[in-house]
């Protein structure tokens, strides 16, 4: 929350965490795959002079441009349930520039950002398992394509910050310190808003164009308030062209004609300042968050027709009832738990996240996540986290009410969906400053929400899943 840098993600200096806020999770990974995530070392630091042996870096530094790269490499691997066994690995290269304009162009309070990815490999979800939340944050079809491009302006001495231009809500909103972490998507941007927003909503791999404000009254509280555009890949144009990624392969569609998204959001940073004489924390420092968000486009019933019959009667229209507006409520704490005797920035984190959406025109209408993450657990490795986490995403009555109807009007006892949850355990291991290694464990029950295995003829439910893997990161 304090100081004139760029307020999304990476930029942030060691004392603020993920979304911008100050930091108040022990339990931060040295860097990880989600676009929120703090990269506080670089391998530069242990290469001397062949980390910019032409000095071009520091000169591009001194004058207030910084640019960075992350190459991040997830293998994993289907061990049983899903629908298939097999092993996918998947790769992103994340390049990154900030600029400060002030040093650059001598305009006060301006800060400038270009962030791209390039994107290799296959995803395990997509390849196995078909389930909501996504095994890896890193999973999506091949492409070269750009994540944000912005300029954001400081006033008010550096109490007001404006962002315009194409933006991620995945970088600042609904973000926690210590899940970042984790290696399933849904630890970031979570399994409700990705399912049930148009295109997953404007998080990784889309930004979309958007203006974003937010205000820091003092050290504790920030209110932050984004208005995006509603569909960052546009609508399906054909039957045949469900996936929002194939309808923006570059992320340069910046559409700015879809029914807006709106999200809101604040947050209450406590005991991160309080130090005694020795210049410990005298207190657990915490945060706590809450938001909403309201999309103003229109959205289909999954269970009633606009003659108010079920969808899976035989006399039924076949055309939806359509809603107007959607909304989601949430909330989260971050507290540090634990800290090691003299060491600030080692011990233990907690998590918890709650967020809920109207049951009647969303697939999820309730999600639960939780974790704790624990930094320098073992001894002389003061560097490593290790962490586990749980989550819970709950199918909607009106899409449960659709399953039940539909097995009523066809006698077929096909699966009903009801929920679909997930445990993650991981450690992350700091090989050295900008270098990690991050073996996963993850299992699934319910893939899809309880749906119908595709590759099975008889219609049995996806069995649950064991997903096993590790992680490679270099950050430069």
């Amino acid at each position: 929350m304090c100081g004139v840098v760029p307020s999304g993600g990476r930029a942030q200096g060691l004392n603020t965490g993920a979304g911008g806020d100050p930091r108040t999770s022990v339990a931060q990974p040295e860097v990880s795959g989600k676009p929120s995530a703090v990269a506080t070392t670089s391998i530069q630091s242990s290469l001397g002079i062949a980390g910019d042996p032409t000095g071009l870096r520091r000169f591009l530094s001194d004058h207030g441009i910084i640019y960075s790269f992350n190459a991040i490499a997830d293998i994993l691997g289907d061990t049983s349930g899903g629908t298939r066994r097999t092993a996918t690995v998947i790769g992103r290269l994340d390049m990154q520039l900030d600029a400060d304009l002030d040093r650059l162009a001598g305009w006060g309070g301006a800060a400038f950002r270009v962030e791209a990815y390039q994107i290799n490999g296959a995803g395990l979800s997509r390849a196995a398992v078909s389930d909501l939340a996504v095994v890896s944050e890193l999973e999506a079809l091949p492409a070269t394509r750009l994540y944000e491009l912005w300029v954001e302006q400081q006033l008010l001495d550096n109490q007001l910050a404006i962002k315009i231009g194409q933006v991620a809500a995945d970088t600042e909103f609904l973000v926690s310190q210590t899940a970042t972490l984790f290696i399933n998507s849904t630890f970031g941007w979570p399994t409700i808003a990705g399912t049930n927003l148009p295109s997953g909503g404007p998080a990784y791999p889309f930004g979309a164009p958007a203006i974003r404000v937010k205000y820091l009254p003092n050290a504790n509280l920030s209110f932050q308030v984004g208005l995006f555009d509603g569909d960052p890949a546009g609508p399906a144009r054909a039957w045949n062209d469900p996936d929002p990624q194939r309808r923006d392969r570059t992320g340069t569609n910046f559409r700015l004609d879809d029914p807006p998204f709106l999200i809101a959001e604040a947050a209450y940073a406590y005991n991160f300042a309080s130090r005694g004489r020795n210049g410990a924390l005298l207190d657990e420092p915490g945060t706590i968050t809450v938001g909403g968000w309201h999309h103003f486009g229109r959205f289909d019933s999954l269970r009633i027709d606009n003659t108010g019959r079920s969808l899976a009667d035989p006399a039924s229209s076949g055309v939806a009832r359509r809603f107007r507006g959607n909304d989601g409520l949430y909330g989260m704490i971050d507290q540090t738990v634990y800290r090691e005797p003299d060491k600030d920035d080692e011990g233990a984190s907690v998590f918890v996240r709650a967020v809920g959406s109207p049951g009647d025109r969303n697939l999820i209408d309730l999600y639960l996540d939780a974790g704790v993450g624990y930094r320098g657990l073992l001894p002389n490795r003061s560097d490593d986290t290790v962490g586990v986490a749980v989550s819970f995403a709950r199918v909607s009555p009106s899409a449960r009410g659709f399953d039940r109807d539909t097995i009523l009007a066809t006698g077929n006892a096909t699966p009903r969906r009801r929920f679909e949850a997930l445990v993650e355990a991981t450690y992350q291991v700091v090989l050295a400053p900008g270098v990690t290694v991050q073996p996963n464990l993850q299992y699934i029950f319910h893939p899809g929400g309880n749906v119908a295995d595709p590759r099975d003829p008889s219609g049995q439910r996806i069995r649950n899943a064991t997903i096993v893997g590790a992680r490679a990161t270099l950050t430069y």
